[in-house]
């Protein structure tokens, strides 16, 4: 068996895209996923299988999504293994226990790769954030007060619209999701560190 979780992206913000988490864990278990269980209430799912096909578990989860709650959702799937991988080979400076730095970390889905993320989103703003990139993830940490003067940040209000997570802090990664499709036309994930710690 192996560890995933599914990362259901915009479900249940401001009474939009309502699922219930009880009953999305019903239908993981029909599809034969076992050890199912929910984190928050913003479509975090953590299951195993024998399947390895990750794209053939993200169509599944996305098709049983449509069928049953008549919603297009964006579903990542990611092992366990993987993200451990990558949280072993994190930064020093992220993590840092430090209230006033922001710590984000962004999976990134193929086809699209980290050269078309920063090609398109350009250099970080050294003063005010830092970047690195392991694999198909990208360490992100920003100066909560200054956020508005990263380049990573959106500066144009038209290029994201907000909407949150069941987390105190999260408000600032939701919008940086919709800034980073927008620039490169594809669906990324951002999820904060104290979401990270827990999943597993």
């Amino acid at each position: 068996m192996v560890r995933y979780i599914a990362l259901l992206r915009g479900i249940n913000i401001s009474g939009k895209n309502k699922i219930s988490m009880q009953k999305l864990k019903e239908y993981f278990e029909e599809l034969s996923f076992h050890e199912v269980k929910t984190y928050l209430n913003s479509g975090n799912v953590i299951f195993s299988t024998s399947e390895t096909n990750i794209s053939d578990i993200t169509s599944s989860i996305e098709s049983m999504i449509k069928k049953t709650f008549d919603l297009n959702i964006p579903v990542l799937v990611i092992s366990q293994k993987s993200l451990q991988n990558a949280l072993q080979k994190e930064p020093s400076w992220w993590d840092s226990k430090n209230k006033d730095i922001y710590d984000n970390l962004i999976f990134i889905l193929p086809p699209v790769t980290f050269k078309d993320v920063y090609g398109n989103l350009g250099r970080p703003n050294d003063q005010h954030e830092r970047i690195e990139n392991v694999e198909n993830f990208i360490f992100w940490s920003f100066d909560r007060k200054n956020y508005q003067k990263t380049y990573w940040w959106a500066k144009n209000s038209q290029l994201y619209y907000q909407y949150t997570v069941n987390n105190s802090n999260s408000q600032y990664s939701q919008k940086d999701n919709k800034f980073i499709e927008s620039k490169v036309n594809m669906k990324t994930t951002s999820k904060i560190l104290k979401i990270i710690n827990i999943l597993f």
